[in-house]
């Protein structure tokens, strides 16, 4: 796990050699926002480079988003952090640089190695707990803190993707779709979707550290929508952890977000339960970490500058080519070049045989096409000229002629093409509707929109009076307004299951009275089964006119 073959992938063709002056040297992995790449600062400082997947940034509102985290997230200073060091939200495709940590994630390293001994758990606490201070002190709620979140370098752990996962979560996914956290980590607030506070990434550190003392996610595994009732309706089986774990654990586990502990509490406890470990950082943490990890890792080196074009041979040993002259032809060399001659011939007779009959068919609708100018031209000649019809029958006289009538209609002007207006994080629930008009969600109660969720014992319905709606199959990202437009037209109005939809989803909607729409599903809570209420939340884009 901790060898560079392990860690780091070759560039693939597909890849680019550069991103934005940065010469990419491997690639290191791959996310829901986009893939990320090893790469170098002029000075030999390892960074890590995150190239936004190019159908995210054809979105606006996904850049706007993008460009407010990155300014936020740039912010951050934390011993615990790997730093946002540069990013572009502007470039095409947008991306950000941070430090690289060479060490792996605590998921590998859990699945590489076992549980964390308890000490390491309070390591790990402190660190990512301090980590969450110099987060939270810029405004920045993570709200996907989970352990592929948490790298492990040899001096303790850092947090990444801290406040980017905010500009990608909300915005219309057409690749893969990406929801706001991950199930197993989530906190009960946010599996309901309410509001996310500072308190709801303490629930998820809880829920890591509980996975690094147990090898496995604190309320198990299985079905998201399995794991979120467990988080909402059931307490946390803390008998399985170790008993030095269990009472903070308790704490930062707690349901309602004000009984849960602070980082500050988080550090403080840590520290205690760490004894003089906590103050001896030569022979404490640092001696941990290399138990838990083994060997350094091994960061390849920066990816050399290209040349103009490669030599065939090395500038050492120029070497002259020896002419052997023309090889001998064998039979079936003679076979294969007979039968290309008699492909080659037959080609060239269709290909003749083609432009002839097409030869022919123009010479003849030239003549066809002159004996009609000459048919008009003797006609012409026969009948009365448009002036000398307005001198004799009209009341203006000859001057009828001259220009279009007064009542004739006048060209109508172009029109110009709707343009798109998003509407990101739309809610819909079972106690209010949606709207294809201003303003599109309708709230406390009221069911008169265009689109209503409509519920029974069992399932969950997404259904129009106004309406129809087409779920878009094939590849993401292909629905836009001419196709949203004709599906529109021909499709007949009917309900989508909600068990039918998933995150990523694309719906196209159109109006009775014209409009188009769009929406792209981001959750899907279908919980009726549970005994909850279902709800989704999506991103909408309706095209209006100017």
């Amino acid at each position: 796990m901790n060898s560079a073959t392990d860690m780091f992938e070759p560039l693939h063709a597909e890849d680019p050699q550069t991103v934005a002056g940065y010469r990419l040297a491997a690639r290191l992995g791959a996310g829901g926002m986009g893939r990320v790449y090893l790469s170098h600062t002029p000075g030999g400082r390892p960074v890590a480079i995150k190239v936004v997947r190019p159908e995210l940034a054809e979105d606006p509102a996904f850049r706007r988003r993008f460009r407010r985290e990155v300014v936020a997230a740039r912010r951050v200073r934390g011993a615990y952090t790997a730093e946002v060091i540069d990013a572009d939200a502007d470039a095409v495709p947008p991306w950000l640089a941070t430090l690289y940590v060479p060490g792996p994630s605590l998921s590998e390293a859990v699945a590489q190695r076992g549980p964390l001994p308890v000490p390491a758990v309070l390591w790990l606490m402190a660190g990512v707990a301090e980590a969450l201070q110099a987060i939270h002190a810029e405004g920045i709620v993570h709200r996907d803190l989970k352990p592929s979140n948490v790298l492990l370098a040899s001096d303790g752990p850092r947090v990444i993707d801290f406040g980017i996962s905010t500009a990608s979560d909300t915005t219309a996914p057409t690749a893969t779709g990406s929801t706001i956290g991950t199930p197993q980590y989530m906190a009960p607030e946010q599996a309901l979707a309410g509001e996310t506070t500072a308190a709801t990434d303490v629930f998820a550190l809880g829920q890591t550290a509980a996975f690094a003392a147990l090898g496995e996610p604190l309320y198990g595994t299985g079905p998201s929508m399995t794991v979120l009732f467990r988080i909402v309706h059931s307490s946390p089986d803390l008998s399985r952890l170790p008993e030095e774990l269990q009472p903070l654990l308790a704490r930062c586990l707690a349901a309602d977000p004000e009984e849960r502990a602070t980082p500050t509490e988080i550090v403080e406890w840590c520290r205690k339960q760490l004894g003089e470990d906590a103050d001896d950082t030569s022979g404490g943490g640092p001696a941990i970490w290399r138990e838990v990890l083994g060997p350094e890792v091994v960061v390849p080196d920066p990816a050399p500058t290209p040349v103009a074009g490669p030599a065939p041979y090395p500038a050492s040993a120029h070497v002259t080519p020896i002419d052997w002259g023309p090889k001998p032809v064998t039979p079936e060399e003679r076979r294969r070049r007979g039968r290309r001659a008699a492909v080659i011939i037959t080609t060239l007779t269709v290909i003749g045989t083609l432009m002839v009959g097409s030869l022919v068919w123009l010479l003849v609708d030239a003549a066809q096409k002159v004996r009609r100018d000459e048919a008009a031209a003797a006609a012409s000649s026969r009948s009365p000229s448009p002036a000398a019809s307005g001198a004799s029958g009209s009341p203006t006289g000859g001057k009828a002629a001259a220009g279009p009538a007064s009542g004739a209609p006048k060209s109508p002007e172009p029109s110009k093409p709707p343009t798109p207006v998003p509407y990101p994080g739309v809610r819909l629930g079972e106690e209010n509707s949606i709207d294809i008009k201003e303003p599109v969600e309708r709230k406390d109660g009221d069911r008169g929109g265009d689109i209503r969720l409509e519920c029974d014992r069992l399932d969950c319905d997404l259904t129009s009076d106004t309406s129809v709606m087409t779920t878009m199959y094939g590849k993401a990202g292909s629905a836009n307004y001419d196709t949203c437009r004709r599906y529109g037209e021909v499709a007949k109005p009917h309900a989508i299951p909600l068990a039918a939809v998933a995150s990523g989803t694309e719906i196209c909607v159109r109006r009775s009275s014209g409009e188009v729409a769009m929406f792209v599903v981001q959750i899907e809570s279908n919980t009726r089964l549970a005994g909850l209420p279902s709800w989704l939340t999506m991103d909408m884009t309706v095209w209006r006119t100017p």
